[in-house]
C-alpha cells in the first residue's frame, strides 16, 4: 500500500553474482548448434505454407522483351505467379541508402542471377518446375566489366538518370561514389625520400559463405499485415525497406528474428523478405522461400574486388615520407553499402601509421558484375592487403627487419589520422607486434622428427600424398591492420533496449529485449552477462529480437557489444536506480546506508559497496516489476570533407598483428598454412572464450581469401563461373592451422566497460600476413589474392 514502509525480511548472506563480464559464460544457444537441435530460419514450418521461389535472369545485362508466365501459372499445384507488373505499390526499388535494387526486374536485368519472377506452390519442386516453364525473351547488351569498360567513352550506362545524392561529385555516372583524402604535400614529400617504392595490387571478391542459407517465412495477418520470421542483421532496416513496397504501414509488417546460420555482411541487404511476403499477401497463405547454395551465391552482394595502386616513400633511416593510393572498388550491379566502403577503404588507407603527407583516391564502380556490398572488414580488407605488401617492400629495400620498420612508424594514442581525427584511445600497435613475433614459433620439418608418425596431413597436398617433404620451404610473414569500430560518417548509431526486472518463483530475474541480430558472433550470452553484473541477478531471459522494440542497429561493424551491449548496461543502470529508489522509499529509515553510502545490486541483494547487505532484491520488488526502453548512443562522428577527406569520421579503432608460419612445395605450387598467430587489443575481454572464438574465426576468414576463395566472373560475359561449395572452396578443418591468440586489454575509457570491438580486426592482417610468408618462401612478388598453384610455378600466366 502507497505511503506504508517495510522492514526487509528473510536476509540471507551476500554472494557474488555468477556468470557476469570478463566471465567465460558459456553460449545459452551453443550445445543445441554443436548437436543440432538448434531451429535455423530454414526450419521454421507451418501447416499450410507454401514453398516460393526465385526465377534469376540467365545473362548479366539484358533488355526484358518480354515475360510469359501462362504455363506457369497452369502448372498443378501452383497458386500464384509475379512479375514486376504485379507488385502493390509505386515503390518497386529498395536499398540500403540508394534505392536502386528493383524487387524484381523491369526492363532490364543489370547482372547474373537478378530476380525476375517469383513463384508459390505446394511443394518446392513444383515451384522450381513452374518457374522453369516462365518464358522471358532478353536481347542482351555490352557488359560493364571492369574501370576501362566503365568509364571509357560512350560507355552503356548501369543505371541511367541517377539522382541520388552522390551524382553530384563522382566523375561519371558508372561510378558510384568517390572519397579522395588530401593531406599535407604528397609530391613535395617525395623529394625527402631515399627510397620510394610502389605496386599495383589485385584482390579477388570474396563470398561471406554463410552455411545456412537465406530462408525465411511470411505469415499473412488477419489484420491484412504480415508476420515475417526471416534470418537476416538488421531487422528494422529490413522494415524500412520491406513496407513501403507492400504499402502497408511500419506496424503491419511485424518481423521476428529466426535462427541465423552466419552472416558476415551477407545478410544485411535484403533478399528474400520482400519476395515471400509479396507470395504470402497475394495467396493468402503461409510462404517459405529457402535457397539452394547456387542460389545463394546470386541472393546476397560479396565482398568488393579491388583494384589498388600505391606508392610510398621513406628515409635511409626507416621513416616514411609519403604514401599515395588508388583503390579501386567494383560495387557491381547495385550500389548496397559501397559509398560506406568507399569512406572506409579511403579513411583507413594508410594503414596503422603515422604518415603526414598523403593523397589518396577511393572510389567504388557500377558494373555488371554481381552486386557487392558489406563484408566483414568492410573496405579495410583490401587496403590492409595492399599497404602490407608495401611495407615488406620498403623494408626490403632499407634492409631491415619488417616488424621494426612497422614498429618505427607505429602509430599511437594521440597520432593523426590521414583524415585529421587523432586517435584518442590505445592504439598499441608496436606492442601488438612485438608480441606476436616474440610468440614460439613451431617446430621447422616436422615430418622429419616425427619419424613413422608423421601425418602426411601436415604437408603442403595433404593428403593427395604429393610430397614427403621434397621441395618444401618454409616461410614466415608478418602483417597488422587498423579497422574502425560502429557506424562512421555522421550516421545517427545508436541502439534500444529494453529491460524488465520483476520476481519470478521468490527469484528476481531480468528479461532483456532488444532487436539484435545473433548471428552466431555470442550477442545474447554478453547481454545476459551485462545484466547480471548491473542488476546483481543470476536468471536472465534474453527476449527473442523483433521489431516490437526499437532498433539495435545492424550485427556488423564490430558495433553490437559496443553499442547495444552499451545499451543494455544503460538501461540496466536505469532499472537499478529504480530498484534503489523503491527501496530507499521501503526501507530508508531502517538503515543509515540507504541515504549515505553506494548502493549496488549483488547476488540477489541491495549491498552496500563495502559489502553489507541491506534487503533482498525480491522483498524490494514484490509483485511489481520495473520495465524501461531507452536508446544509448557513442560519441557523433562527422562526413569527410568530399574534396580534402578531413573530418572525425569514426569513433573507435581496433588493431591485430599476425605471424604466419606456412611451407610450401615449391615444385608443385602447394601451401600449408603451419600457423596464425595473432595479437589483438580487445579494450575489456566481457566474455574472454568469445573473444578468443571472435579473433580465431576473424584469422581463418582472411586465410581463405589469401589462397582459395574467390568467385570467379567471366570477364566477357560477367557471368559467376563457379557458384558452389564445389568450385567455391573454402577452408575446412584441414585447412586451418594452429591460431594462438594473445589478447590484450587495453581499455577505452569512451567505450562501455572500456570495451573495444573485435570481430573484424583479425579479418584484415590473417591475409597479408600469410601472403609475406609465402613470398619469404618463394621470393616471388605474388600481388594478387587468392594465390593459386599456377601463381608459385609460373605454369599459366598470373
Amino acid at each position: 500500500m502507497a505511503g506504508v514502509t517495510r522492514t526487509p525480511t528473510h536476509l540471507t548472506q551476500g554472494g557474488k553474482t555468477r556468470a557476469g563480464i570478463g566471465e567465460s559464460t558459456l553460449r545459452p544457444d551453443g550445445t543445441l548448434k554443436v548437436t543440432g537441435e538448434f531451429a535455423y530460419s530454414s526450419d521454421m514450418w507451418h501447416e499450410d505454407m507454401l514453398w516460393g521461389y526465385t526465377l534469376r535472369s540467365t545473362v548479366a545485362h539484358a533488355e526484358i522483351r518480354s515475360v510469359d508466365t501462362g504455363e506457369a501459372l497452369a502448372t498443378p499445384g501452383v497458386y500464384a505467379v509475379l512479375t514486376y507488373d504485379d507488385l502493390p505499390t509505386d515503390v518497386k526499388n529498395y536499398g540500403l541508402e540508394i534505392q536502386d535494387t528493383p524487387v524484381l526486374a523491369h526492363g532490364k536485368v543489370r547482372h547474373h542471377g537478378e530476380p525476375v519472377a517469383l513463384v508459390a506452390a505446394d511443394h518446392p519442386e513444383t515451384a522450381r518446375r513452374a518457374a522453369a516453364k516462365i518464358k522471358i525473351d532478353y536481347r542482351e547488351l555490352p557488359v560493364v566489366t571492369d574501370e576501362a569498360s566503365a568509364t571509357a567513352e560512350g560507355a552503356p550506362l548501369v543505371h541511367e538518370n541517377r539522382t541520388d545524392h552522390h551524382i553530384g561529385h563522382v566523375p561519371h555516372p558508372n561510378i558510384v561514389h568517390r572519397q579522395p583524402i588530401l593531406r599535407g604535400d604528397a609530391d613535395e614529400a617525395a623529394k625527402r625520400a631515399d627510397v620510394i617504392v610502389s605496386g599495383e595490387y589485385v584482390f579477388g571478391m570474396q563470398d561471406q559463405a554463410f552455411l545456412g542459407p537465406e530462408s525465411g517465412l511470411a505469415v499473412p495477418g488477419e489484420d491484412g499485415g504480415v508476420d515475417l520470421y526471416v534470418a537476416t542483421q538488421w531487422l528494422h532496416s529490413d522494415l524500412r525497406q520491406i513496407a513501403p513496397v507492400l504499402g502497408l504501414p511500419e506496424e503491419k509488417v511485424r518481423m521476428t528474428l529466426s535462427g541465423v546460420g552466419g552472416a558476415f555482411g551477407g545478410r544485411e541487404d535484403l533478399s528474400m523478405q520482400i519476395h515471400a511476403c509479396l507470395l504470402a499477401l497475394r495467396t493468402g497463405k503461409p510462404v517459405k522461400i529457402v535457397y539452394n547454395r547456387f542460389e545463394s551465391f546470386f541472393g546476397h552482394v560479396h565482398r568488393h574486388p579491388a583494384r589498388l595502386r600505391y606508392e610510398h616513400g621513406a628515409t635511409k633511416d626507416g621513416k616514411l615520407t609519403h604514401m599515395k593510393c588508388r583503390i579501386v572498388l567494383d560495387g557491381g550491379a547495385y550500389a548496397s553499402a559501397s559509398p560506406a566502403v568507399v569512406g572506409n577503404a579511403s579513411s583507413l588507407s594508410v594503414g596503422p601509421y603515422v604518415v603526414d603527407d598523403v593523397d589518396i583516391e577511393a572510389l567504388a564502380l557500377y558494373s555488371n558484375n554481381p552486386p557487392c556490398g558489406a563484408m566483414r572488414g568492410f573496405g579495410a580488407v583490401q587496403a590492409c592487403f595492399a599497404y602490407e605488401a608495401q611495407m615488406d617492400k620498403l623494408a626490403a629495400k632499407l634492409g631491415m627487419d619488417p616488424v621494426a620498420f612497422r614498429q618505427l612508424n607505429a602509430m599511437e594514442q594521440g597520432s593523426l589520422l590521414p583524415t585529421g581525427q587523432p586517435v584518442d584511445s590505445p592504439a598499441p600497435v608496436a606492442e601488438l607486434l612485438r608480441r606476436v613475433k616474440a610468440m614460439p614459433l613451431p617446430p621447422e620439418q616436422q615430418w622429419l622428427t616425427a619419424g613413422a608418425g608423421a601425418d602426411v596431413r601436415a604437408l603442403p597436398g595433404g593428403l593427395s600424398n604429393t610430397t614427403h617433404g621434397e621441395g618444401v620451404v618454409r616461410g614466415i610473414g608478418y602483417a597488422v591492420g587498423i579497422k574502425n569500430v560502429g557506424f562512421s560518417e555522421g550516421f545517427d548509431d545508436y541502439s534500444t533496449a529494453r529491460v524488465r526486472m520483476e520476481v519470478i518463483g521468490g527469484e528476481p530475474v531480468a528479461t532483456v529485449h532488444t532487436a539484435m541480430a545473433e548471428v552466431g558472433q555470442g550477442g545474447i550470452t554478453v547481454h545476459a552477462q551485462i545484466a547480471r553484473t548491473e542488476l546483481g541477478v543470476q536468471q536472465v531471459t534474453i527476449h527473442p529480437a523483433d521489431t516490437q522494440v526499437g532498433s539495435a542497429g545492424s550485427t556488423s561493424a564490430s558495433r553490437q557489444t559496443y553499442v547495444t551491449g552499451g545499451a543494455v548496461k544503460h538501461s540496466c543502470e536505469a532499472v537499478r536506480e529504480k530498484v534503489l529508489q523503491k527501496g530507499r522509499a521501503k526501507f530508508g529509515t531502517y538503515h543509515p546506508a540507504w541515504a549515505t553510502a553506494e548502493l549496488l545490486l549483488e547476488g540477489g541483494k541491495v549491498t552496500t559497496d563495502g559489502g553489507e547487505v541491506l534487503a533482498d532484491i525480491a522483498d524490494v520488488l514484490e509483485d511489481g516489476a520495473i520495465d524501461l526502453e531507452l536508446e544509448w548512443r557513442h560519441r557523433p562522428t562527422e562526413a569527410f570533407d568530399l574534396h580534402t577527406g578531413q573530418g572525425n569520421g569514426h569513433v573507435q579503432y581496433s588493431f591485430a598483428a599476425h605471424r604466419a608460419v606456412v611451407e610450401v612445395d615449391t615444385e608443385l605450387g602447394l601451401v600449408k598454412v603451419i600457423e596464425l598467430a595473432v595479437a589483438q587489443d580487445v579494450g575489456k575481454a566481457l566474455n574472454p572464450l568469445s573473444v578468443v572464438g571472435q579473433i580465431q574465426g576473424g584469422t581463418t576468414q582472411g586465410l581463405g581469401v589469401a589462397v582459395m576463395e574467390e568467385i570467379i566472373v567471366d570477364p566477357k560475359t560477367a557471368k559467376v563461373r563457379n557458384p558452389s561449395f564445389t568450385d567455391y572452396l573454402i577452408p575446412t578443418i584441414l585447412d586451418t592451422p594452429t591460431i594462438p591468440v594473445d589478447v590484450l586489454e587495453l581499455a577505452d575509457e569512451h567505450a562501455p566497460y572500456g570495451l573495444r570491438g573485435i570481430g573484424e580486426a583479425p579479418t584484415l592482417s590473417s591475409t597479408p600476413a600469410v601472403l609475406a610468408a609465402i613470398r619469404n618462401a618463394t621470393g616471388l612478388e605474388l600481388t594478387k589474392t587468392p594465390v593459386r598453384p599456377e601463381h608459385l610455378t609460373g605454369t599459366t600466366p598470373s
